[in-house]
């Protein structure tokens, strides 16, 4: 993809923006209140727990901006969420120490795997309409979920939903931001949000000595790695390719390793390329010219550096918004992506079945061996893919252009 033209307009900036405050919000507001839950498991202290927010948000923040600035592509960075969801199942029985050094060891992997360029090997081998089953796989659930939290909340989901329609008919790029300012309004005028209850302060980062072990390295390292790679790389290197970005998975393990190995004393897990919340700033929604969704990318950096100042005060605001207005704003904001993966991934006649295959697989969402369901999908697909076509060179080949 061609460098972004050197002139921006201030118009520019708005789509990619609000793109880029929504996917912010859906990654604190939706899962991120699983790292409170693994820190209390584990017994760290608040200011351990400060330092881990502080780690992870500024990590992703810096190394999110700064893939989008060099490459011009919408290279949207976070936390591994599975990895969380792992580690509070073994940091209450293993000493912090020795998790921070997991950690570290975790990270290192993802250097020496870059610079091998062993994964993006394996992600150009993948066809273009399996990687897009893949992805509407992946978000299916959020577009299901956008209507599921009517039987929660049907006013505010039925008000959302219908000033969407409305919104798409008559200013279809303002669609998204106009539920956003909506959802919000209508939140404040019924008092379910209540500012006054927070108060920032900067988050203070603490410094925990690693230690290394055995143990933890087959308990925790080795796991954490091997979660990581297969539910967030590569669902995340297939999200920018089924949107026509090519960078590279080389520099983006390298720089998001370096990342998370400088960032692991003070708490970090693991950063990586984001799948679900870069959809939304990597498709037509976030800009109609493709070379300036990178706009995005550097919009997610400053408002994730702008999290991790403030630490727990702040991610927590994000947290307290009822999760039927998460939900629902992330489904509607997803629309678009779940739309068009499915529609890249039926395109090709001679693949549609295995894209389909894979595209139910990974909705099913099946956990087995501790994997995720993204990974069982894409395995499902290429079985099925070199039964059915092996040995046919033709059938592999790129993602559809945005």
């Amino acid at each position: 993809m061609s460098p972004s033209p050197a002139g921006l307009r201030a118009a520019d900036f708005f789509s990619p923006t609000v793109a880029a405050l929504i996917s912010v919000l859906v990654n604190y507001g939706g899962t991120f209140v699983l790292v409170f839950q693994a820190a209390e498991l584990a017994g760290l202290t608040p200011g351990q727990t400060a330092s881990w927010v502080w780690a992870v948000s500024v990590g992703v923040g810096v190394t999110g901006a700064w893939l989008s600035f060099r490459y011009k592509e919408p290279i949207i960075t976070a936390w591994s969420t599975p990895g969380v969801a792992f580690l509070a199942t073994v940091m209450p029985f293993t000493p912090y120490g020795e998790v921070i050094g997991a950690y570290m060891v975790s990270a290192l992997g993802f250097v020496v795997l870059g610079m091998s360029g062993a994964f993006e090997k394996l992600v150009r081998l993948i066809p273009g309409g399996i990687a897009a089953g893949l992805l509407a796989g992946i978000l299916l659930q959020f577009g299901v979920n956008a209507f599921g939290g009517a039987s929660v909340d049907p006013l505010l989901v039925i008000v959302l939903v219908i000033a969407y329609a409305l919104l798409k008919r008559f200013t279809s790029r303002f669609a998204v931001v106009g539920i956003l300012v909506i959802g919000l309004a209508m939140l404040i005028l019924q008092g379910r949000i209540d500012f006054s209850a927070v108060h920032l302060s900067l988050a203070t980062p603490v410094f925990e000595m690693p230690r290394f072990s055995l143990n933890a390295l087959l308990g925790v390292a080795l796991p954490l790695f091997i979660i990581t790679l297969t539910g967030q790389y590569m669902p995340g290197m297939l999200v920018l390719r089924n949107d026509g970005f090519k960078t590279s998975a080389n520099p983006i393990l390298v720089t998001t390793g370096l990342g998370s190995l400088l960032m692991a004393p003070f708490g970090a897990h693991a950063f990586n390329v984001a799948a679900i919340t870069a959809a939304i700033c990597t498709g037509r929604d976030a800009h109609e010219d493709p070379r300036k969704r990178y706009l995005a990318g550097l919009a997610c950096g400053v408002f994730y550096i702008l999290v991790g100042t403030f630490g727990v005060t702040l991610a927590t605001l994000f947290m307290v918004l009822p999760k039927a207005f998460i939900t629902t704003l992330a489904g509607l904001a997803l629309l678009g992506a779940i739309g068009g993966s499915l529609a890249n991934a039926m395109a090709d006649a001679r693949t549609r079945e295995t894209a389909l295959i894979t595209f139910l697989a990974t909705a099913a969402n099946v956990t087995m061996l501790g994997v995720g369901g993204a990974f069982w999908g894409l395995v499902a697909g290429l079985t099925a893919h070199l039964l059915i076509h092996g040995g046919h060179r033709t059938l592999v080949g790129s993602t559809a252009k945005p």
